[in-house]
């Protein structure tokens, strides 16, 4: 039987060890990162990225590697399912994420709709 426990969305390996590195430059230990979702780009809604040291009431945080992702209710309902991971590769370095929820994203990836 294992411990683990499902989380509505998934943080990769990858993307903790960047959001590490990235925190470690900001001398600042207290920051996540936080992904939203808001309407816009070609499809409809589109992913978003910020760092942030606050977690608002409701929020809903995932601890990875000593590092938190956050993930505001609101967006959580979308993104149920989904993971976030971060890429190297010929169109550049990002963070992505793979939403089962999507019927159809754009050409890059970072809009979608349901």
């Amino acid at each position: 039987m294992s411990d683990d426990v499902a989380l509505p969305l998934q943080f990769t390996d990858a993307a903790a060890n960047k959001v590490k590195s990235l925190i470690a430059d900001e001398d600042n230990p207290n920051l996540k990162l936080r992904v939203y979702i808001t309407g816009g780009g070609c499809s409809g809604f589109q992913y978003g990225f910020t760092f942030d040291d606050q977690v608002n009431e409701g929020d809903m945080t995932i601890e990875k590697q000593g590092v938190g992702l956050v993930v505001d209710s609101m967006s959580l309902q979308y993104l149920v399912g989904g993971s976030v991971d971060y890429t190297e590769g010929l169109e550049g370095s990002r963070f992505i994420v793979t939403n089962p929820n999507a019927k159809s994203t754009c050409g890059c990836g970072s809009s979608f709709s349901i």
